[in-house]
């Protein structure tokens, strides 16, 4: 998610930073690059001539200039102008009405609009405590309607039963009655798309709306479609009363061209981003956060929710105890990068924490990846549980055996048991410092010296020893 954007303010920042002082035209040649890396976005010119006019203006003025640290300051004014950008502020979505809530989930066809019916309707069901009803009023795709269903059994939501032949306004009814009666909280309704904009699917969506009276009306919009995306947005936008927008794969979306126009030119809040193609990979869309991943500030906010998602609790309880006496072992190595695959791979993690955006590209040249996450969970689950739970056992003849079962060179089974010793060097190390009150401290927990969370802990991105370069799996 915008890796090429990225990296090209990272190179224009890196120019700034660390200079003793600035001129306005070296502020003005670096904020022509920032506008050329913006186009290469496929960001809108109006919404690049907007972004360009402000950040300058911001940056020429005396604030940058006789700053101490001028790089920084111009660095703090882009991420502000971007913030703004996207919208400021993060736009909850206005559920909390008399019941039923009507959500009418709008698009062209193939922008999955279906399936983040289904992923928004998990989202409110788990995280807002609602009763949630789906609808299908896609009434021309073929098994569009049982599409729905099944998606409803997956994310464990109801929807409302299929009756053959009904038109989407009366589905709408139907489903509206149907809410009413049962109880249900929030009714999603998934609209019809078509392949392009035209008159008849508009004529469609202003019917159902006038029947159901939705609270929101959702466009969603495929993000690797760029420009497009926009322009889909602005055409829907003037047809019908639309409260947001959802991007949906944005984690192929290395450019960010539609999240950073579509506010500006719609005047409508992307409200959700699909991450993926799993049911729970819809995440609410913060400007801030996606700003912050921009410039290579992280998410580290959205790792920690991530990490509170996925974690184990007793797992971690048992890591706890364990730390508090300073032992680690394979198995707690083998947990952890359990939990790293849990919260979505080194990719997406390195891409939060700050600072990574160089190793995440060191990462890449070096072949390391999540595929690196099953090799060495390979090694570690081809080890005997008396050899995990004590690894000075592993002498020459066992580790070849190790070697063979994983499918991987003794080299890499060293190179393990090197990571896991130096994760263990670090541990006794915290003991000394005062235990679990030290690794609190360190990695964020309380001052009661409750425990990190496990996506926190020594030997993740950032902390594992030498990964990068390191391990070089064979292909």
């Amino acid at each position: 998610m915008f890796e090429s954007l990225s990296d090209r303010l990272a190179g224009v920042f890196d120019k700034l930073r660390g200079r003793g002082a600035l001129t306005e035209l070296e502020v003005r040649a670096a904020m022509r690059e920032v506008r050329v890396a913006l186009l290469e976005a496929d960001v809108a010119l109006p919404v690049v001539k907007s972004f360009v006019d402000k950040a300058t203006a911001r940056a020429i003025g005396a604030e940058v200039l006789k700053s101490v640290t001028p790089g920084q300051q111009v660095v703090k004014i882009v991420n502000d102008v971007l913030v703004e950008t996207l919208g400021a502020q993060a736009a909850d979505i206005a559920i909390d009405v008399p019941p039923p809530a009507v959500i009418m989930m709008v698009g062209l066809q193939g922008s999955g609009k279906t399936t983040t019916t289904a992923k928004l309707a998990k989202l409110i069901a788990e995280k807002r405590r609602k009763k949630v009803l789906m609808a299908s009023l896609d009434v021309n795709r073929p098994a569009a309607q049982e599409q729905l269903r099944i998606l409803g059994e997956q994310v464990g939501v109801a929807t409302l039963p299929i009756i053959p032949g009904q038109i989407p306004t009366d589905i709408a009814k139907r489903a509206l009655q149907a809410a009413r009666l049962q109880g249900f909280d929030v009714l999603m309704l998934d609209t019809a798309g078509r392949l392009h904009v035209d008159e008849q699917l508009m004529a469609e969506m202003q019917a159902v709306a006038a029947a159901s009276n939705p609270a929101e009306t959702l466009l969603v919009v495929d993000a690797l479609t760029g420009q497009d995306a926009v322009n889909v947005a602005q055409s829907f936008g003037g047809r019908v009363e639309l409260s947001g927008v959802v991007l949906t794969r944005m984690d192929g979306d290395a450019r960010g061209g539609a999240a950073l126009s579509m506010r500006e030119v719609t005047g409508k809040p992307i409200k959700f981003i699909g991450t993926g193609e799993k049911l729970d990979a819809l995440e609410p869309f913060h400007p801030e956060r996606a700003a912050g991943r921009i410039l290579g500030m992280g998410d580290v906010v959205s790792l920690v929710e991530k990490a509170a998602q996925t974690i184990e609790v007793a797992e971690a309880e048992a890591m706890a105890a364990k730390l508090s006496k300073g032992s680690f072992d394979l198995n707690d190595l083998l947990a952890q990068f359990r939990q790293m695959k849990r919260m979505g791979g080194l990719g997406l993690l390195a891409s939060m924490l700050p600072g990574m955006a160089k190793a995440q590209a060191q990462m890449k040249a070096a072949g390391v990846n999540d595929k690196t996450l099953s090799h060495l969970e390979a090694i570690i689950l081809s080890m005997t549980p008396k050899e995990r739970a004590k690894p000075d056992l592993l002498n020459a003849r066992r580790k070849i055996r190790i070697a063979k079962g994983a499918g991987v060179t003794v080299q890499e089974v060293n190179r393990l048991l090197k990571m896991h010793a130096e994760m263990g060097t670090a541990m006794k190390r915290l003991k000394k410092m005062g235990g679990m009150k030290a690794l609190a401290g360190l990695f964020g927990g309380g001052a009661d010296g409750a425990p990190p969370l496990p996506g926190q802990m020594p030997g993740l991105p950032g902390g594992l020893p030498g990964l990068p370069g390191n391990f070089r799996f064979r292909k």
